[in-house]
């Protein structure tokens, strides 16, 4: 791997080598428990660099899709044990770069090792199959092919497991890739690629360029010899990425968002919920597509869910996730903690009661970060900005439901479908909210955030193209079918 020190320069990683921009220009990535620490710099790329990894890419699809699957499965298995060497440094970058706690870090590059895993194994797995033919003298079977060169495109929220999530399945299923982090975390994602260098994929195969969206995202994305292309963001700009893919003719997916629900019914277990509504809509301080913004509770246990929930919240420790004592750490930027105290104002304006939290913390370390404390609103209904825009911080909204048909209706009262849980401790409303409710990922007696790495996770309405990714659906975005006919 490249050597660690403090603000260290990292480079593009094109056709193998680490390579500076040539604009010879870098961008900083600073704390955001402290902004007046850096933690280190990426290239401010140019168009130039990004057609020099691209071709890159295309150059080395056909031998790397020679190679065969068994063999590039090896390659992911070897990446998956540089990554768990390498956790702990890997991790405190992350937590150093993007706020998240210690603990949050080790976790998520502990399951993007786990996620390299699982797709190393598809090397050993079928790709076709075979189908019968109505002549008896011929063998008829399909194959998986590969795309050929996808981008990449990842956010800021999950540095590790997002990439590898996307990049994994592509290079096992035979992609070559090239890979733009978003630059707030890009830091972190530089050393996760050094783990891939390292593990010796052929030239080309692995392609990493940093640099801002509106120059190497948007030109990445208008590339014509991109062959697909997938990303995960704001909805704004995976409207630009739809659109130009449609009009290219070649396959995208999209993950944008969700304004996630948590239903608590009457006969819920309250105590339960109250944990995993605090867990799904705090962790991360609400950085999270999955996590938990609106909470609709039936009336008869509105007040006991409240009580508990604000009692609760009030625990909870802000502040640098180095610190072991750190519950929930800083917003991820400048920029986000603006939009998450915009929000808090907005709420307020509309006339949801603000009853705990959504305040600026000031005072010793406080003063050189972006701290709130996590913000839950009363009174809230329906049409307020915070019940359905994506606010992606720690802001639990809280929603009076009569009964559970109004619950569920409120629930799919939104632009979004990505996640969305229940609390109950009936198999009626449980099966009903199943089959209602207009979410991607449904989850009972549990957190809306989360999802296992070997099932499919994608969402409905805004926030997916309706394309899955992890576990065995990845094979349908990033391989075509051929279907082969031999006469005997």
């Amino acid at each position: 791997m490249q050597t660690v020190t403090k603000e260290k320069t990292y480079k593009n990683f094109i056709n193998n080598e680490w390579v500076e921009s040539l604009s010879q220009e870098t961008i900083k990535s600073i704390s955001p428990a402290n902004k007046e620490e850096v933690v280190g710099y990426v290239q401010n790329s140019t168009k130039a660099d990004l057609e020099e990894a691209v071709q890159a890419a295309d150059q080395a699809k056909k031998e790397w899709r020679k190679l065969g699957q068994a063999q590039r499965g090896q390659l992911l298995f070897k990446t998956a044990n540089i990554i768990e060497e390498n956790l702990d440094d890997i991790a405190e970058t992350m937590t150093r770069e993007m706020g998240k706690t210690l603990p949050e870090a080790k976790g998520e590059t502990a399951r993007g090792v786990a996620i390299l895993r699982y797709y190393a194994g598809e090397g050993m797995r079928t790709d076709g199959d075979v189908i019968p033919s109505s002549d008896k003298d011929a063998l008829m079977f399909t194959r998986r092919v590969p795309l050929g060169v996808v981008g990449v495109i990842t956010p800021w929220n999950f540095p590790v497991a997002i990439p590898i999530w996307k990049i994994a399945p592509a290079l096992v299923y035979g992609n070559t890739v090239v890979f733009k982090p978003a630059t707030e975390s890009a830091v972190t994602a530089a050393k996760v690629v050094a783990c891939f260098a390292e593990a010796g994929f052929p030239k080309g195969v692995l392609n990493f360029i940093t640099g801002s969206g509106s120059i190497i995202g948007q030109s990445l994305i208008d590339h014509p010899l991109l062959n697909a292309i997938t990303f995960t963001g704001s909805e704004g700009v995976g409207a630009v990425v739809a659109k130009s893919a449609a009009e290219r003719g070649i396959k995208f997916q999209l993950e944008m968002g969700g304004k996630n629900p948590v239903i608590v019914t009457k006969d819920a277990d309250i105590d339960a919920a109250v944990e995993a509504v605090i867990s799904g809509g705090l962790r991360s301080t609400g950085q999270k597509c999955t996590a938990s913004s609106r909470v609709i509770i039936e009336t008869e246990v509105y007040d006991s869910f409240k009580e508990k929930l604000v009692q609760e919240v009030k625990k909870i420790t802000v502040g640098n996730g180095l610190n072991e004592e750190t519950w929930m750490g800083p917003c991820a930027s400048e920029s986000q903690y603006n939009t998450v105290l915009e929000y808090i104002q907005k709420g307020q304006e509309e006339g949801a009661s603000l009853i705990l939290g959504g305040e600026k913390l000031t005072g010793e370390e406080f003063d050189k970060g972006f701290y709130i404390t996590p913000a839950i609103f009363d009174d809230v209904s329906s049409d307020m900005a915070i019940a359905q825009e994506e606010i992606f911080g720690p802001v639990i909204a809280l929603i009076k439901a009569e009964n559970l048909e109004e619950a569920i209706q409120i629930a799919n009262d939104t632009k979004y479908g990505l996640s969305a849980s229940i609390f109950t401790t009936k198999i009626g409303s449980l099966l009903e909210f199943i089959d209602e409710i207009e979410a991607g990922l449904v989850r009972v007696n549990a957190e809306s955030a989360g999802v296992e790495l070997q099932a499919p996770f994608g969402g409905m309405k805004a926030s997916s193209t309706g394309s899955r990714e992890q576990g065995q659906a990845a094979k349908e975005f990033y391989t075509a079918i051929k279907t082969v006919f031999i006469k005997g």
